[in-house]
């Protein structure tokens, strides 16, 4: 499973660019929707935590918990 998030968060890459320069964007946004600074580890943890929501609502769904994988992989990459 980790290989496969790994492998998500590689054509994700290729699609997407850099996750870093994406959740720093991300945080930039979000920063002016809630008038409050946002960092990009702040956008990763909210996406992780949009993932176990759904992932209470149904336990076994395979694409929320390799997306909760490479969402960590992600935020190791953006620090903290």
């Amino acid at each position: 499973m980790l290989r496969q998030a790994a492998k998500v968060v590689g054509q994700r890459r290729r699609a997407y660019g850099d996750p870093s320069v994406s959740m720093t964007a991300v945080a930039a946004r979000w920063s002016i929707t809630l008038g409050r600074p946002v960092t990009p580890a702040q956008v990763v943890l909210c996406l992780i935590d949009l993932k176990l929501v759904r992932l209470g609502h149904d336990p076994a769904h395979a694409d929320s918990i390799l997306d909760v994988a490479g969402y960590a992989a992600v935020l190791q990459e953006v620090g903290r």
